[in-house]
């Protein structure tokens, strides 16, 4: 989820910078006879990058925010557990490199054209998004593993939810966790995301809840434990 929005962004932000390097250098078009300070609805133009960006991060946003307070809804869970350390660390540096990367891009779209200032605007407020997001999860143990009755929510910088409906097969593999489900459905995350010292547990959790005449645990699965 995380790697196609940021590609959608980056697809969004490439037009942008073009519109802001073309009115902010004034260059001209001279078989449309136009240049960059003459460029008719060019603030109307901003406002729709700026929204269309909005959209795409605010989409990301809200679902993070979602996910994160669901997963801290503690008694809701069977099991519920923060995430491995290593991969919190994980999660907020990628949090904030994407932070960064909105903040050069809204400081230099300013810089070039202060009429992109809507622009500009946007992206400083998804980077603090991901700057405050990033601190919850890292300080206030926000990223976390829960188990209910139906399902596995996995909560960091994004969320995914590993459903028991449809399961077939578990397993690990090159530090990921898989589940298989029918019509060759595939859910990867990074088995990371559980401690070693709770991996025991969250295998046991699943296999009281799941039919295990349907499901099959693979050999690595069942020693999920020991791995490192």
């Amino acid at each position: 989820m995380n790697k196609f929005v940021n590609i959608l962004l980056l697809i969004l932000l490439l037009p942008t910078v073009g519109v802001v390097i073309f009115v902010g250098f004034d260059l001209p078009i001279e078989f449309l006879r136009i240049s960059g300070s003459n460029l008719p609805y060019k603030q109307e133009l901003f406002f729709v990058f700026a929204g269309l960006i909005l959209i795409v991060g605010g989409r990301r946003s809200i679902r993070r925010w979602v996910g994160l307070r669901m997963v801290s809804q503690t008694k809701r869970y069977i099991w519920n557990q923060p995430m491995h350390k290593t991969r919190v660390k994980q999660a907020v540096m990628y949090l904030y490199l994407e932070a960064f990367m909105h903040l050069f891009f809204a400081v230099g779209t300013y810089v070039i054209s202060p009429e992109a200032w809507v622009v500009s605007a946007v992206l400083v407020l998804l980077a603090v998004d991901h700057l405050v997001f990033g601190l919850m999860g890292k300080y206030f143990n926000k990223f976390r593993v829960g188990i209910t009755k139906s399902a596995i929510v996995f909560s960091d910088r994004d969320i995914k939810v590993a459903y028991f409906s449809g399961l077939r097969k578990v397993s690990t593999q090159q530090q990921s966790l898989f589940f298989d489900y029918i019509k060759e459905l595939q859910i990867a995350v990074p088995s990371g995301s559980i401690a070693p010292q709770n991996r025991k547990e969250f295998r046991e959790t699943i296999e009281t809840i799941v039919n295990r005449d349907v499901v099959f645990f693979s050999e690595s699965f069942k020693s999920f434990e020991d791995q490192i």
